[in-house]
């Protein structure tokens, strides 16, 4: 028979948080999820599993309790049984219900049982030496990351200032002459740029978004083709447009460099 779940309650057993070297070991405690089976509570209260069982499951119809059915090995290698998992709160809940003159009992176990989850970690000098060398390695790989960035900003500067120096002396640019201009692949800066909702292609061609348009960045430009004279609308970058734009692939830029090492 199912049972609704609800959220379970589970109880830890209470730790105390200090470490103790011996014999050039470390001793750490660990934190263990204490819960309570239906058998034990059936062999607790000298009563039979499956009216254990049952209870449980009419205690959580009711929104009373929560378990956990899962299966347990039988001796002899028979075939498994199920049995539920309960927490604290809701083992008493199910030995009021059935026996609560062994209320006393249960709880006994549940100091046994939660004696029994402090168990310390105890780890050998070459762990604690593997430790250590986990975290040098660990600051070394932070320390070289920051040395990578700060190479690519150095790297990125000149590039930087040759566009300072365009946008204080020429006009608008289209997106094939801007990628030259920040030495980028022009494919991927124009994938970079659709991707980041700067620009979009409409009829084949790229299209600013209005708020990229609003704030001055690009310009609808209308142009001739030199061929056959075909008139055209273009959408380039304003100097202000390649400024910002310079510095959002740099950015990028570095980004990708940290994400790479």
């Amino acid at each position: 028979m199912s049972a609704p779940q609800k959220s379970e309650r589970p109880v830890a057993a209470e730790r105390v948080a200090d470490e103790n070297t011996e014999n050039g070991s470390i001793v750490a405690p660990m934190q263990a999820l204490v819960t309570m089976t239906s058998r034990e509570i059936a062999d607790l209260i000298e009563s039979r599993h499956d009216n254990v069982k049952r209870t449980i499951e009419r205690l959580a119809e009711r929104g009373l309790v929560a378990f956990t059915p899962m299966e347990e090995s039988t001796p002899g290698g028979g075939k498994p049984t199920t049995v539920y998992r309960v927490n604290k709160r809701d083992s008493y809940v199910v030995v009021a219900q059935l026996s609560p003159e062994f209320t006393a009992r249960l709880v006994d176990r549940w100091q046994e049982l939660e004696a029994a989850a402090i168990r310390p970690v105890v780890l050998s000098r070459m762990e604690m030496l593997r430790l250590a060398l986990d975290s040098e390695q660990r600051a070394i790989d932070a320390e070289k990351l920051a040395v990578d960035r700060a190479i690519l900003i150095e790297h990125q500067k000149p590039a930087v200032e040759f566009v300072e120096q365009y946008v204080n002396c020429t006009g608008n640019k289209g997106v094939r002459e801007t990628a030259k201009l920040l030495r980028a692949n022009e494919r991927q800066f124009i994938a970079w740029m659709v991707g980041r909702d700067i620009m979009y292609r409409l009829a084949g061609k790229l299209t600013a978004y209005a708020p990229h348009l609003n704030a001055g960045r690009f310009a609808v430009q209308t142009d001739k083709a030199a061929r056959n004279e075909h008139v055209y609308n273009e959408c380039k970058f304003t100097p202000k447009g390649v400024e910002w734009i310079a510095g959002e692939w740099a950015k990028h830029q570095i980004q990708d460099q940290g994400g790479a090492a």
